[in-house]
């Protein structure tokens, strides 16, 4: 087995006098989907939320190691010193409602990588066609590139998210309930897009659904109250285990 590229050790999370995680403890594994599953308010979103530092914005007080294992270096997550936007480029989210940027479609892409990168005009459109052509919304918005953002469909707005991500070159993909609030076809053409990423990344998902989890997760973790109480390891072994699984809910 390969090296951890994501390792925890005594992650703590507390909101006021609310503690959300209590002593997480894990390790994630490259170009793997971990699947976290739990009822509402165990402590899911957070816990992926503190990967790239996205707890501290709301107040949160964290204590605990996380060290994440890039190609080209190590980085300790919560070290002051850590380079944050450096962090969310290398560590990208997409959330359960896709966070649009005002206007069309093309600057929803364009303008991160001028911003971050200052590429000239011709080097941002290669990064928006490739980051568009890899999660299969190039020949869908090729010929509307200038329509609003809003006017795509719940499907085609996240993969439009999820295309802004991996055109800033992340190793770690964060998806917060990717396909909760999309219809049947849509989700289904989310799900395989991410057994497809999972060539080029290391995924980790917050999902309500044993279905999904059953078709998606190469690792499963069960949250509840703040903890994970169980690791389910390998395909095989998730779908022997989905009746001991259903329990927990």
């Amino acid at each position: 087995m390969n090296n951890p590229i994501i390792k925890i050790n005594n992650l703590n999370v507390t909101f006021g006098k609310k503690q959300v995680l209590k002593n997480i403890n894990l390790q994630i594994y490259p170009s793997t989907i971990n699947v976290f599953i739990g009822r509402s308010g165990s402590g899911k979103t957070t816990f992926l939320r503190s990967l790239n530092r996205l707890n501290e914005e709301l107040g949160a007080k964290i204590s605990g190691e996380i060290f994440i294992n890039f190609r080209d270096r190590c980085i300790n997550v919560l070290d002051p010193k850590t380079n944050l936007p450096l962090l969310r480029r290398k560590v990208g989210m997409v959330f359960q409602t896709p966070n649009l940027l005002p206007g069309s479609i093309a600057p929803n892409i364009l303008l991160p990588l001028k911003l971050i990168f200052n590429y000239n005009r011709e080097k941002q459109r290669q990064k928006m066609v490739k980051a568009l052509k890899k999660v299969y919304l190039w020949d869908e918005v090729k010929n509307r590139l200038n329509a609003p953002a809003n006017t795509l469909s719940g499907g085609q707005q996240q993969r439009l998210c999820l295309a802004r991500i991996i055109a800033l070159g992340p190793e770690i993909l964060l998806l917060d309930e990717p396909t909760a609030s999309l219809d049947l076809h849509s989700a289904n053409k989310i799900e395989n897009l991410i057994l497809q990423l999972k060539k080029r990344y290391t995924i980790l998902i917050v999902s309500h659904s044993l279905s999904q989890a059953k078709k998606l997760a190469d690792h499963l973790f069960i949250f509840r109250d703040g903890q994970i109480i169980k690791e389910y390891h390998t395909s095989n072994k998730i779908n022997k285990k989905m009746e001991e699984i259903i329990e927990f809910f």
